[in-house]
């Protein structure tokens, strides 16, 4: 079974820069405190590491 990251904006990316806003968006982000489940694969573990100071995660 592969292994699924839980993922929530807890910080708003109003005022970050536009790359971390369109990482935020990509992740299927779109409101505060929305929360999404992705396979946690490389690009998605990357995407999070980039705006890990706008989300919370934790492993599934």
């Amino acid at each position: 079974m592969a292994q699924r990251l839980r993922i929530t904006l807890v910080k708003s990316p109003i005022g970050c820069k536009p790359q971390h806003r369109r990482t935020v968006r990509a992740l299927g982000l779109r409101r505060m405190n929305q929360t999404v489940e992705l396979e946690a694969g490389d690009a998605i573990r990357g995407m999070v590491r980039a705006v890990s100071h706008l989300v919370r995660t934790e492993e599934v």
